[in-house]
């Protein structure tokens, strides 16, 4: 009987030890602050330069005078006029994975770049 109890308690402890582990990949996916139009009117500044690959948010602020927008991944903000915000959420895989504002003539002056996914 004694047995039983210590197989019990040590079945008990073996799956308290894994829980955690399965709630920590389950957390919330990493968020990546990204300024448009600071320091320059055509340029990004990111929060991170690397994330993990899978969900990632990515909260984009127009600081700039001039609308910008943020595409990612396939996806992108809308035009984002001057001291506006849109939330972006984006499943990326690992590599590069590149960035920049559509508005003609943006990219082509700086406002793009790559972001690093491992």
């Amino acid at each position: 009987m004694r047995r039983v109890q210590v197989l019990g308690v040590a079945a008990v402890l073996a799956v308290a030890a894994v829980v955690p582990a399965a709630v920590a990949s389950r957390s919330a996916p990493p968020v990546v602050k990204v300024t448009a139009g600071k320091p320059g009117e055509l340029s990004f500044t990111l929060s991170k330069k690397t994330v993990p690959k899978g969900t990632v948010v990515f909260k984009v602020t127009n600081a700039g005078k001039d609308e910008h927008n943020f595409k990612i991944g396939g996806k992108k903000t809308p035009l984002l006029k001057s001291g506006k915000s849109a939330t972006l959420t984006v499943t990326l895989k690992a590599g590069k994975a590149p960035f920049l504002c559509t508005v003609p003539g943006h990219a082509l002056g700086g406002m793009k770049g790559a972001l690093t996914v491992k």
